[in-house]
């Protein structure tokens, strides 16, 4: 097996400044990057609460990055200023277009441009759909997921065995790093996997499985495993 060259936090830092100009949703000028020990510190103000997930998102996708701890701003001035009211509008219109989430079964509450979601879905899958439909709009800030999964725990069991085959078909080299428990519906995962992006895969792997009322994720990034 080839040995992965452990990077310096400059070389992360470099990195991840150019994953951000990569990232055409991103001005990587608003965003300010500090690395310490592997942990990436991202700074500054921008105008849409979307890119301030996006840049999370690209310094998550760089090799060596262990963390992230997202320090931005979101500061919505001018044109890209809402009422709350709108924002509201705009949130139920976006449920609704969603084919894959339950608008009936969400509501929501807006303060301050801070979209707060409750109800209950049937699937981990859905609660989070919902999230991402209504994140990316004009004048949010914010959002706060409280949208809880309803659906009858099914045997764990078999729960297990449908998750580990699924990772199988889907992440093989990762699903043999992974070690994961279910009980009442709330599936626990632990282990050490090489990057966010694999982290991110198995999250979404297990959350379509039935019966999965929360997703407890304990993996711990080590690319240097």
């Amino acid at each position: 097996m080839a040995t992965i060259t452990m990077k310096s936090d400059a070389q992360i830092k470099s990195d991840v400044l150019n994953e951000l100009k990569w990232d055409s949703r991103i001005n990587e000028t608003e965003v300010g990057v500090t690395v310490r020990d592997g942990v990436v510190t991202l700074v500054g103000t921008v105008d849409v609460y979307a890119k301030k997930i996006a840049a999370r998102e690209a310094a998550h996708r760089v090799l060596g990055v262990l963390d992230v701890v997202d320090e931005m701003q979101v500061k919505i001035t001018g044109i890209g200023a809402r009422t709350d009211t709108e924002i509201a509008r705009a949130v139920r219109e976006a449920l609704e277009w969603d084919a894959f989430v339950p608008d009936k079964d969400i509501r929501s509450t807006v303060s301050m441009g801070i979209v707060t979601l409750e109800g209950g879905v049937a699937t981990w899958a859905q609660r989070a759909d919902a999230e991402r439909a209504v994140r990316g709009l004009t004048g949010v800030r914010g959002v706060i997921n409280q949208v809880t999964v309803t659906a009858k725990p099914l045997d764990p069991i078999k729960i297990k065995h449908e998750i580990e085959e699924a990772l199988q078909r889907q992440a093989e080299r990762e699903a043999r790093r992974i070690a994961l428990s279910v009980k009442d519906g709330v599936v626990t995962l632990t282990g050490r996997i090489r990057s966010w992006a694999e982290k991110n895969a198995i999250d979404r792997v297990v959350g379509f499985a039935p019966g999965v009322r929360r997703v407890d994720d304990r993996l711990t990034v080590d690319p240097y495993e």
